[in-house]
């Protein structure tokens, strides 16, 4: 029996290790996985991506909103009701089309931010799948890469080759 502060002992720990835990995990919440995978360190690198794209969404969405209104109450044809537009819209209320090109464009930017939203998520579960599967990844110091004299007897000819000789 091995003790448990053994190289063995560490490798037959990680050998049970489960790395569709860690992506289940980080696609639930994001940077569950990395948690899982005793990457604390990147959290909130995640939340960070995650809430900044949140955050532009939301102001985004509440310029959306008061460009929209701004182009209804600009376009109705009624002038009792032009100070309800708000600023910066009051300003240029006689030209519309720069209230409606501005929503426009607001509204590029609100699906930008969905998109980047669900691309830093994925980003989230793709690393911690790389990280639970590279947790199991031999380490050990019995990796050694040699320069070692060859034949080649398909081509008949002597060489050199490179050996990369992983565990034993």
């Amino acid at each position: 029996m091995q003790a448990s502060h053994s190289p063995g002992a560490k490798k037959d720990s990680l050998s049970k290790y489960n790395p569709r835990k860690a992506i289940i995990r980080s696609a639930i919440l994001p940077g569950w996985g990395q948690v899982t995978n005793h990457k604390i360190w990147k959290v909130p690198i995640v939340y960070a991506a995650l809430g900044v794209t949140t955050y532009l969404f939301v102001r985004n969405l509440h310029q959306y909103r008061d460009a929209k209104q701004a182009y209804i109450l600009a376009t109705d044809n009624n002038p009792a009701n032009d100070n309800q537009i708000k600023q910066p819209y009051f300003n240029v209320k006689d030209q519309p089309e720069r209230i409606r090109l501005f929503r426009n464009g607001v509204r590029q930017n609100m699906d930008y931010c969905g998109i980047f939203f669900l691309a830093f998520w994925g980003l989230n579960v793709a690393d911690a799948a790389v990280d639970a599967h590279l947790k199991t990844f031999d380490v050990s110091n019995d990796l050694s890469l040699q320069l070692k004299p060859g034949y080649s007897p398909m081509a008949n000819t002597a060489g050199v080759s490179l050996v990369l000789n992983i565990g034993r």
